[in-house]
């Protein structure tokens, strides 16, 4: 399909730059096919039944933008997938001078050396430090990486070390949160619980790819990045299980939806993954495990609203989309949130 498809006007004014004053406060546009539901975070128990599964990622957001010089250039480091042993793929700015073996120092005594270039600005940078020692040099050098399109309007702070975190995080390695996370609780989640919901955890390390502009004309040609992701064999387990008694898979974010899709075969069922994936969903996909899916209100032309467009309808969701602008949601990262059902489950 043509990227320009899916394009849209959002006015600039419903760009969330802080969220909600309580994470389940804000609003959730429910979307079932062509009907559409105006309800809030909280009244999330009403939509799903008894014996549902909820799918969590329990990735935790480390500090991966950094700030250093060559010579006395000035260089900022997104850092976007960890190839273990103190060496990254990162996108750096400007990245147009930079050459293998340059050499980058950040604050605290942290340095890094450039070993290659990608496209878009992609490097490979092998830091001095490595394990816990490179995890505590990237809390005193590094700042959240919240996405441009917040990061642009006003200055990082110590509210973001906690907004910008869901409850539940566990494992340290994304360098942007898995948004739709960002609106539950321990509260709410102990009320779906006490109604009968399950929940399972699995990690996928959300890199800075999922900002990248899509910058091709058709989308069979745009190249997704790679992020890692783990889902053990008792979760995959009890998402066989769910399907197999009639209930249904709900992916909390695109992040799991993706790693879900990945990790089961073309039958349905769900295996322990432990790899990478870059997988590219667009119009057409067949889903073959999530029925369901929580997701924030994502920007125009981007992967991220050609996913949900495969998902619950292309038609639907531009109508959903224009439905919500009408309606003043408030958009992406820091955003409100939507649940969409799977167009052909209906």
């Amino acid at each position: 399909m043509k990227v320009d498809q899916f394009n849209f006007e959002l006015p600039k004014e419903l760009i969330a730059i802080r969220p909600a004053a309580s994470r389940d406060g804000a609003r959730l546009l429910v979307v079932e096919g062509k009907k559409f539901h105006d309800q809030m975070v909280v009244e999330l128990g009403s939509f799903i039944d008894k014996g549902d599964l909820l799918v969590f990622n329990d990735t935790r957001v480390i500090p991966a933008r950094l700030t250093g010089k060559r010579r006395e250039a000035k260089i900022e480091l997104t850092l976007h997938m960890n190839m273990t042993g103190g060496l990254w793929k990162a996108f750096a700015r400007p990245a147009k001078k930079l050459k293998p073996l340059d050499i980058i120092i950040f604050d605290g005594g942290l340095e890094g050396c450039i070993l290659s270039k990608g496209d878009a600005g992609e490097v490979t940078i092998q830091f001095n430090h490595s394990g816990q020692q490179l995890k505590r040099a990237l809390q005193r050098a590094g700042v959240m990486p919240l996405p441009p399109y917040i990061a642009s309007q006003r200055a990082i702070d110590e509210r973001d070390e906690v907004d910008y975190q869901t409850v539940y995080s566990k494992k340290d390695g994304a360098v942007a949160a898995p948004t739709a996370g960002l609106h539950f609780t321990e509260t709410l989640q102990k009320e779906l619980s006490d109604i009968g919901l399950k929940s399972v955890y699995i990690t996928l390390h959300v890199g800075a790819g999922t900002f990248l502009p899509v910058k091709v004309v058709d989308t069979n040609d745009h190249k997704m990045h790679s992020e890692y992701g783990e889902l053990t064999k008792a979760v995959a387990e009890e998402i066989n299980k769910t399907h197999e008694r009639g209930n249904k898979v709900i992916a909390v974010g695109t992040t799991s939806l993706r790693l879900l899709e990945t990790a089961t075969d073309e039958n349905g069922k769900v295996a322990e993954f432990k790899g990478v994936t870059n997988i590219f969903i667009t119009p057409g996909y067949k889903f073959r495990v999530v029925d369901v899916l929580m997701t924030n209100f994502h920007l125009p032309k981007s992967t991220l609203f050609m996913l949900v467009s495969a998902f619950a309808g292309f038609d639907n969701m531009k109508a959903a989309y224009f439905h919500a602008i009408k309606n003043s949601y408030r958009f992406y990262s820091y955003g409100d949130s939507s649940l969409l059902f799977r167009e052909e489950s209906l």
